[in-house]
């Protein structure tokens, strides 16, 4: 018998979304198409809504075509498109000085061939010469044309979260309701330090990210993934702990791909927890995270992980 996915609300959205998030990530570029389609349609079976096909390209990278190929496979499925959620990106670095966010947004939708994205994520802020003003009233916009229903930030800082809910609130429009941060056994303190834990209390949600560090948390001790970037340097320390982190998982009767996931959802701000697989059989192995959990208990998990804390005193909790 296999634990149902269950769904959790995003914020104060009226989206509910199942507790993981199916990503891309240059994922479905790399599959045969027919097992893309096996593994998406075993998602759906057991209760994953959530599908995120942001585009992680840029000029002078090779072209990226996960998004289109998604809008391929998703129709090859069948599932109707009010069952399930698609998750944009949206970049700060093609914020068009006319228009905000509209033309960006317009592309992504053409690309994955559709009329709205429920959710989008803002990209890291890395430009301090845009207002945060000119950012909240252009999603607002977007909401209220219909092309999107709900908007979050990726890796924001917590007073910067913070300053787009005042905004917000100020201004009588959407607020963010959701923010992905990197999250995981060996990256913790600024989901769970105290900057962040105040906007947890006012509703925001979080999307766990990066759960399994590129592979490493997999129980790899060596990935030719591209990994993510490294704040406070520990990612050598990581490393270190793979044996070790093997040896607890098999103790408590997993792998640790399944504990490094059932991590994540015992923080009770996590709305959903972001991964990406490459088979079928991945992700139903990834989904036994839940039957772990459900048999461990959550605060055991977290007593038992607490060694891994490698971010610990290194990285500010208020974030970026």
């Amino acid at each position: 018998m296999t634990t149902p996915v269950p769904r959790r609300r995003i914020g104060r959205s009226e989206l509910e979304t199942s507790v993981f998030a199916l990503g891309s990530w240059h994922i479905y570029d790399r599959m045969h198409f027919e097992d893309a389609v096996a593994m998406v349609r075993t998602a759906v079976d057991r209760g994953i809504n959530l599908f995120d096909v942001g585009v992680y390209g840029a000029p002078g990278m090779p072209p990226a075509f996960t998004d289109v190929l998604f809008s391929a496979i998703i129709r090859a499925v069948g599932v109707p498109r009010d069952e399930y959620l698609l998750s944009e990106k949206l970049w700060l670095e093609g914020w068009d000085a006319d228009r905000g966010f509209r033309p960006q947004l317009e592309n992504a939708l053409f690309r994955v061939g559709d009329d709205h994205a429920d959710l989008v994520i803002l990209g890291d802020l890395r430009r301090d010469d845009l207002e945060l003003r000119d950012i909240a009233l252009s999603l607002d916009e977007l909401q209220r044309a219909g092309l999107i229903r709900a908007w979050g930030v990726n890796n924001w800082s917590a007073s910067n979260v913070q300053a787009l809910l005042d905004i917000a609130a100020a201004e009588g429009i959407a607020a963010p309701e959701i923010a992905q941060l990197k999250y995981s056994v060996s990256r913790r303190s600024i989901p769970d330090g105290e900057p962040f834990a105040r906007l947890w209390e006012q509703g925001l949600s979080m999307q766990a990210s990066d759960v399994m560090e590129g592979g490493y948390l997999a129980g790899k001790v060596s990935t030719e993934r591209e990994v993510g970037r490294d704040p406070g340097g520990i990612r050598q320390r990581i490393i270190d702990d793979v044996p070790a982190f093997v040896a607890l998982a098999e103790e408590l009767g997993g792998t640790p791909a399944q504990l490094a996931v059932a991590f994540t959802l015992t923080h009770p701000a996590t709305a959903t927890t972001l991964f990406g697989t490459s088979s079928a059989a991945q992700l139903e192995a990834n989904l036994g995270s839940l039957e772990l959990l459900d048999r461990v208990g959550a605060e055991t998990i977290r007593a038992r992980v607490e060694p891994f804390w490698a971010d610990r005193g290194l990285v500010d909790p208020e974030g970026p």
